[in-house]
Order: structure tokens, then C-alpha cells, then sequence
């Protein structure tokens, strides 16, 4: 009971992940470290269960993708530490860094993760705003009067 106590802090579950890969996942703003050990399915992010660190079920689907792929949905746990951007952004980070933690796992992975192009990073970022427009691209409203 000691020991359920002492790994269970501040609703954060602390796990051992000593015979894992790491791998770190980029996405926009996101980063994202992964470590990815052989298990039972469980997927941690910042301390949580997935399912609760992520409302869209979209973001949900995405980030089980990788092990839906490879056929292995329920043989490997992920802990992972998210933070920057929002939640697309971080859900993207995490599906890159989980992709190329299994394929340090296993190097048969590489084809299929790669054919869907799970394990290239996403360069796409926001524009910055030039000056003398609104936005990015985006002039002023002219007004001939």
C-alpha cells in the first residue's frame, strides 16, 4: 500500500520506463518526449491518461494511429511530457515522437510508419506579420474616402 501511495503524487502517476526508447517529437510550437517501453497499452501524457489530456476524439484517434498501423495497438505503453502550442499541435508532437520511438524499437516499423509520413517532422508553422498589413498577408481595408 506504501508503495501505491509513494508513486501516486499530486493525481500524477510517476512509472518506470527504465527499458524504454526516447524519441522527441516536434509539431508547430509543441514539443513532445516520448518514452515508449513494451506494455499493456497505456498512454501517459504529462501524468495523465490520454483519453483525459485530450477532449477532441480526433486528437484520440491520431495519437493511437502509429500502434493501429503497426498492429500492435495494445503492446507498448507511452509516457510522454508535452508542453507549447495547443492541442493539435501537441497531439501531432506526440504521434511524431511516439513513430520514431518505435521505430528505435524496431527498425520493420520504418516502411509503414514512413509510407504515412508519421516520422517526418511537420514543418509547417504561422507566418510571422509583416509590417503594414493586418496579419501576415492580410492588407488594410481600403477606403477610397
Amino acid at each position: 500500500m506504501e508503495n501505491t501511495q509513494s508513486n501516486i503524487k499530486n493525481d500524477k502517476i510517476r512509472l518506470d520506463f527504465k527499458d524504454s526508447k526516447y524519441a522527441t517529437g516536434r509539431r508547430k510550437t509543441s514539443i513532445a518526449k516520448v518514452w515508449v517501453k513494451k506494455g499493456s497499452g497505456k498512454i501517459y501524457v504529462n501524468g495523465k491518461l490520454y483519453d483525459k489530456y485530450f477532449s477532441s476524439d480526433n486528437h484520440k484517434m491520431q495519437i493511437t494511429r502509429p500502434f493501429e498501423l503497426i498492429d500492435q495497438a495494445t503492446s507498448y505503453d507511452v509516457r510522454c511530457n508535452v508542453k507549447g502550442g495547443g492541442p493539435t499541435g501537441q497531439a501531432g508532437a506526440l504521434v511524431h515522437g511516439i513513430s520514431k520511438a518505435l521505430v528505435l524499437f524496431d527498425e520493420n516499423f520504418k516502411t509503414t510508419l514512413k509510407s504515412q509520413k508519421l516520422t517526418t517532422r511537420d514543418s509547417r508553422a504561422v507566418e510571422r506579420k509583416k509590417p503594414g498589413r493586418r496579419k501576415a498577408r492580410r492588407s488594410f481595408q481600403f477606403s477610397k474616402r
